[in-house]
């Protein structure tokens, strides 16, 4: 078991490695990479079941005992939103090599860095999700950073190599004051430990327990892109590759909510958590992003604002700081970066396809594409929370969490914000798939019938598939994610298991 626990780190950086071994045979980097992921995800669904029935598994790295050694961490929340990457990771690679027989600029045809970046990224990520303690935290994103830096690039056009450097600069500011919370943690606890934390900084004085926790939702509230530091990412990622743009808004942003999640839960006891604020921060962060997508008539760009503004929702949840609240974030977690990542796969599809992701310039692909439709209305209607698909299960136990805990201002405003989400992916349902193709609407000689199309279809029609399953499974997920905020809300469990009390 132990074993496992460090295997989504290692094997991909090790398959990293053979890919730049191979690099003149991109047929055995597809290969690699598909191995590697599809190993991985088989892994972390057998830790996860092995998680759920025998509790936290802590593997303290080299011998060295916590706090002071290096300790990676299983427990349900990590090894669910680990399994739900990994599975997102390995359809996009799928799509991307599809898409790589277009031998467009920035395609993985073209690049023999491709492989070994989404790999190191695979490594990151899964670094992330695991670790203990805050400072390999914030190694695992400088990983991430140097790999997404180069995958956003990947085609050197002016215009990516632009949005990538505001995403670089933001990251790097970010990655300042990370620095400057650990400095300040480490004063004051000698410790960086964060199930070490829990008991340190609850002796700390009031003020800078909740000055800690505070600078840490700031840190991690640029990753995750809430309100106001949000600005950054709708202009970061529509110039990517779809493949490139599809992994990180379906999962990059998540990573930042799942930190604040484990660290406002794990390191600082009730009293200092800062609920109100966080909640004031959810409502913002959805109106303001739903307003910025109704506001859009670019596919990707619309996509993109849904990215800020479903981050509200699980914001919502931690906010709430009950079982309940903490649960319905985990779900619609889940539920997101899989729904997200599919929205944007199929609007890789639309613009292969017809050459343009503007709505002006689209139209009738449901009656010259019907499988293509579908794939789209699916993700959209579970986007927008219409019942019985993953975004109403999510939905609904955020609100009923809500008003459980007497959150009538920002359950009001996250069932508005429902509102116009639908009307919003109505704009892409009524301009791309209805209505009349205007003359000469193709910016690119649109690609049909090709073996690339299929494999990047099937690819999203497996994706879509697993939303659809979240909805079929809503009540073992749910339990499991009950399990899981039971185990953060009240830290004890983890606390145990990493320092063996």
């Amino acid at each position: 078991m132990n074993a496992l626990v460090g295997l989504p780190i290692i094997l991909p950086l090790l398959g990293a490695a053979a890919s730049v071994a191979f690099g003149a045979h991109r047929s055995v980097q597809r290969l690699i990479s598909i191995g590697v992921l599809a190993t991985l995800t088989a892994t972390t669904a057998v830790t996860l079941v092995r998680v759920d029935r025998n509790g936290i598994t802590a593997v303290q790295v080299g011998g060295w005992e916590a706090p002071t050694g290096i300790s990676l961490v299983a427990d349900r929340l990590s090894v669910v939103l680990l399994l739900t990457a990994l599975v997102t990771l390995f359809a996009v690679l799928v799509y991307a090599v599809g898409q790589g027989s277009f031998d467009q600029p920035g395609s993985e045809a073209r690049h023999v860095g491709f492989h070994p970046l989404y790999l190191i990224l695979t490594a990151g990520v899964s670094f992330a999700f695991l670790t203990g303690d805050l400072f390999n935290l914030f190694v695992a994103f400088e990983v991430m950073l140097m790999a997404s830096y180069a995958l956003l690039t990947l085609g050197g056009r002016a215009d990516q190599v632009r949005s990538g450097m505001t995403y670089v600069v933001i990251s790097l500011i970010a990655s300042t004051l990370f620095l400057a919370a650990l400095a300040y943690v480490y004063a004051a606890t000698g410790t960086v430990n964060m199930a070490d934390l829990h008991d340190k900084i609850a002796a700390l004085p009031a003020g800078l327990r909740s000055s800690l926790a505070v600078l840490l939702i700031v840190v991690f509230g640029i990753k995750a892109a809430i309100f106001p530091l949000f600005f950054w990412l709708p202009d970061s990622y529509p110039t990517a590759p779809t493949a490139i743009t599809a992994v990180f808004a379906g999962l990059l942003t998540k990573i930042g909510v799942y930190t604040m999640i484990r660290t406002q839960t794990v390191m600082f006891t009730p009293a200092t958590r800062p609920g109100t604020l966080l909640l004031v921060v959810a409502g913002a962060t959805m109106v303001v992003g739903v307003l910025g997508a109704v506001a859009q008539n670019e596919i990707k760009r619309l996509l993109s604002f849904h990215i800020v503004s479903q981050i509200g929702y699980m914001v919502m949840g931690l906010g709430l700081f009950t079982v309940a609240g903490v649960a319905g974030a985990i779900i619609f977690t889940v539920h997101q970066i899989l729904v997200k990542t599919s929205l944007f796969l199929v609007g890789g599809i639309i613009e292969e396809k017809a050459g343009t992701g503007r709505l002006a310039r689209l139209g009738g692909l449901a009656r010259t594409e019907p499988l293509l439709a579908v794939l789209f209305l699916l993700p959209a209607l579970s986007l927008a929370g219409i019942p019985p698909l993953s975004g109403f299960v999510g939905k609904l136990a955020l609100v009923d969490a809500g008003l459980d805990d007497r959150a009538y201002v920002v359950v009001g405003v996250s069932l508005v914000v429902s509102l116009l989400t639908l009307y919003s992916m109505t704009k892409i349902w009524a301009g791309a798939f209805w209505g009349t193709r205007s003359e000469g609407a193709s910016d690119l000689p649109p690609a049909k019938g090709t073996t690339g199309t299929a494999i990047m279809t099937s690819a999203t029609a497996a994706l879509v598939s697993v939303t659809v399953a979240i909805a079929v499974f809503a009540g073992p997920l749910h339990e499991l994610s009950t399990r899981a905020a039971a185990d953060l809300v009240d830290p004890t469990p983890y606390i145990e298991a990493v320092l063996g009390r």
